[in-house]
């Protein structure tokens, strides 16, 4: 296809913009950049709630979420955005529940909660599980559907495009680490929620001639109907992928619970917050951005059903609507789709520094803490940064370069571990007696488990298997725990002290999102 002269130089424009501004918020104050470690792995802690709710967004936004679930909503319809609106409910619970506690103990990551929590066996386990995960799963998808879309909309060469987008993110992040990300990411998600917004209303209004936007949409759901139903029946043909209220009290939770609470890259921003009041506020702000999200990313998928009822696959239907632009604004929602890609990358890399360098490099050898040790944390974050991009670079083709869905494939391999990863935080924020016999038993089993349904029950819904699988683990490490003794020399989680208050402004946000939640889903049951 390519771009337009003005196109490009609109794009070109956003890449030189966005790179300046990380560079300048590296420097900020700082001199000669971050001082220590918890200057460039958690922003020295003094992060805004809405750099932190902005960060969230742009974090978990993506080309698999805007190109995958736009084909989606093509393919199944409304119901995909069960992803999105239950995100936004979960997001409640980790500020009311979760964040309190990891706060309340200086938790920098994930694994370093587990080793104060468990025993350092279970630390070393997760961080290097969240290492293979991160590089090899998610990083490859992000750059490689990112690619797909770029070269699609551009026509770049894919490999070239591949290249592109993960050393930008590399670059752009990799003198200011997480402050750099977190506050230039309010300016990503202001350009895709501008640029989403864009697409859909000219989708709609182009659907709704002379009747504009409104007339649109009432065209598509008279024309579509089957793609307004929230909740699938069993004899729908996608009834696997969204098993009916599975969706609402099932599996689904265990997936949003593990990565919006317990996946280093996402919690990551809440734990940079200057207070717990400031990281709840952030989170609020991202529930309410999670709301708008579906209209961004699904109505355009379903809009295509009409507008471009002739694509091969589902996942050319947003990249098809592009075509629709005119120039200038074609240039505005590309740099959007890039800037979604790059800050989500850079999010990634960010996160796999910080576990390496924090959970895995730092925990070799015994020299004495000080500023030389500090500076030279920091430069083995950015190696191990650089690295890990090199790498899913190299790996992404000969992994997914055959795949028809990576957004399954993400699923797919993750799945097997999340119902093991939310049992053992949850256990271990929330009862005592849990021990790392316990933690263990329910991350080996979470695994074997997953395999042995996948296998005999091949029709059992992706999500149904999950929650299955949960409770089975849940049930063994309790009983494993109660027969162990206790953990020794663990447990420096302090839970008792810990208060699950929150303020009024909260409390008050947290209603409105439950209530706009009810009526969505009446409405669209």
């Amino acid at each position: 296809m390519g771009l337009s002269t003005l196109d490009l130089a609109i794009v070109i424009t956003y890449g030189l913009f966005i790179f300046g501004l990380a560079q300048y918020i590296s420097r900020e104050k700082a001199g000669a950049g971050p001082k220590d470690t918890t200057d460039y792995f958690l922003a020295s802690r003094n992060l805004p709630w809405w750099a932190i709710g902005a960060s969230l967004i742009a974090s978990n936004i993506s080309a698999e979420q805007i190109v995958g679930m736009s084909g989606s909503g093509f393919a199944i319809g409304l119901a995909i955005a069960s992803y999105e609106w239950m995100a936004a409910l979960t997001l409640l619970i980790v500020g009311k529940y979760f964040l309190p506690i990891f706060l309340k103990n200086d938790i920098f990551t994930m694994p370093q909660f587990l080793e104060r929590r468990y025993g350092t066996n279970i630390r070393t386990l997760m961080a290097l599980f969240w290492l293979v995960l991160y590089v090899f799963v998610n990083l490859t998808s992000i750059i490689w559907l990112g690619s797909i879309a770029v070269t699609k909309v551009a026509g770049v060469d894919q490999d070239i495009a591949l290249a592109g987008l993960g050393l930008f993110a590399l670059v752009y992040q990799l003198r200011g680490g997480l402050k750099a990300v977190a506050l230039t990411d309010i300016v990503q998600v202001t350009l895709l929620v501008l640029g989403g917004l864009t697409i859909t209303g000219l989708a709609l209004h182009q659907l709704g001639g002379s009747g504009g936007i409104v007339a649109g949409f009432d065209r598509l759901v008279t024309e579509v109907p089957g793609h307004f139903h929230m909740i699938l029946t069993p004899d729908n043909p996608f009834y696997k992928d969204l098993p009916g209220i599975s969706v609402l009290i099932g599996g689904m939770w265990i997936a949003n619970l593990s990565y919006w609470g317990f996946n280093q890259y996402i919690i990551q921003r809440a734990l940079a917050a200057k207070s717990l009041a400031e990281a709840q506020k952030g989170v609020l702000f991202a529930a309410f951005l999670k709301l708008l999200m579906p209209v961004i990313i699904v109505l355009p998928g379903i809009a295509a059903v009409l507008l471009a009822p002739d694509i091969a696959r589902p996942d050319e239907a947003y990249p098809t609507l592009m075509r629709l632009l005119p120039t200038g604004l074609l240039g505005l929602v590309f740099a959007a789709l890039v800037a979604a890609i790059v800050a989500s990358t850079a999010s990634k890399i960010n996160s796999v520094a910080t576990i390496f360098t924090l959970d895995v490099y730092a925990k070799i050898g015994k020299a004495e803490a000080g500023p030389a040790r500090e500076k030279h944390l920091i430069m083995v974050g950015r190696i191990a940064a650089a690295v890990s991009i090199l790498i899913a670079i190299a790996t992404a083709r000969p992994l997914l370069g055959s795949s028809d869905q990576a957004f399954q494939f993400i699923q797919e391999f993750s799945g097997f571990f999340t119902p093991g990863i939310t049992v053992i935080f949850l256990l271990g924020l929330f009862w005592k007696r849990a021990n790392e016999a316990g933690a263990i038993s329910a991350a080996v089993a979470s695994v074997a488990l997953s395999y042995a349904f996948k296998t005999g029950l091949p029709a059992l819904p992706f999500m149904d298997r999950m929650g299955l699988v949960f409770l089975a683990s849940l049930a063994l490490a309790v009983v494993v725990s109660l027969l162990t003794r206790p953990s020794k020399g663990g447990d420096t989680i302090d839970t008792a002290s810990v208060s699950y208050a929150t303020r009024t402004s909260f409390n008050i946000g947290s209603g409105v999102v439950i209530a706009i939640l009810i009526a969505l889903y009446a409405t669209w049951w």
